[in-house]
């Protein structure tokens, strides 16, 4: 890993320059929310089709107005589904209303109190929109074998979740999310669960190839701020997991040689 140089997170053959993804709900109104993804860096946003406007109502502002088509990759998202048939007409009409845009963020939910994925329904949705010409993009559990499913099926990137979606509680199964990183050969991007910088941080240590939030940004509070703070720690993870750690040791190690001293 060392010397390597970060040429950027490539997804579906697009390449971008930021590794870190951001919602575009939860926050006071349209200008925070511009101030903040701004801030971020980030160059994907994901909308939740089912909850933000981007054009299903015409006499209403548009996110599209602050987060442009034309500066920003518009990533729709099927959040708030809870079965594979609502998650493909929702990724089908975000599809619609982005032009034809193919690259989404498929997310089937197993119940209200958890948000949990549904993997079953999840599989079964990622199918039918592999097939019909998506780049799926798709919030999983972090189980490595079913990462891999995915995988199989054309999945661009698998994001599983480090924490229960919107908990702040970080990373809870490195060991997981490590093997699911070491067998893939699409990105990895933990998806749920980062509640601060050090959370994203992290994450890249580990070795993933980004870290998709909303949560941990729009509900700080200075979100702007913690935007940019976010924006830094999926740098520096990123920088050091290519540096190469030291190796973890049991016995102490002292930064000044003791060979070649001066003795008194």
């Amino acid at each position: 890993m060392q010397n390597q140089k970060d040429n950027g997170l490539t997804i579906a053959g697009t390449t971008y320059r930021s590794r870190l993804l951001v919602g575009s709900g939860k926050y006071k109104d349209l200008e925070q929310t511009r101030l903040a993804t701004e801030a971020s860096g980030a160059d994907i946003i994901t909308v939740a089709i089912r909850r933000v406007n981007i054009g299903q109502d015409p006499n209403a502002p548009s996110l599209l107005d602050v987060v442009p088509p034309s500066r920003y990759t518009i990533l729709p998202n099927s959040a708030g589904c809870y079965n594979a048939e609502d998650a493909v007409y929702t990724l089908q009409l975000g599809r619609e209303l982005l032009g034809g845009h193919k690259l989404c963020k498929l997310e089937v939910l197993g119940d209200e109190k958890t948000l949990f994925p549904n993997m079953p329904e999840t599989l079964k949705a990622a199918k039918i929109l592999v097939k019909d010409g998506f780049d799926v993009m798709v919030y999983c559990s972090d189980d490595p074998i079913q990462a891999k499913m995915l995988e199989d099926i054309g999945c661009v990137a698998v994001m599983p979740l480090a924490s229960l979606i919107g908990s702040g509680m970080g990373i809870l199964n490195p060991w997981n999310l490590s093997l699911i990183i070491a067998q893939s050969s699409v990105p990895v991007l933990v998806d749920a669960g980062v509640g601060t910088a050090s959370d994203a941080a992290i994450a890249m240590e580990l070795g993933c190839d980004g870290v998709l939030m909303n949560s941990a940004i729009a509900a700080a509070q200075d979100p702007v701020r913690m935007a940019h703070a976010m924006g830094l720690a999926v740098q520096a993870g990123r920088e050091a997991y290519l540096a190469g750690r030291m190796p973890r040791q049991f016995v102490a190690s002292p930064s000044s040689p003791m060979s070649g001293r001066v003795v008194s």
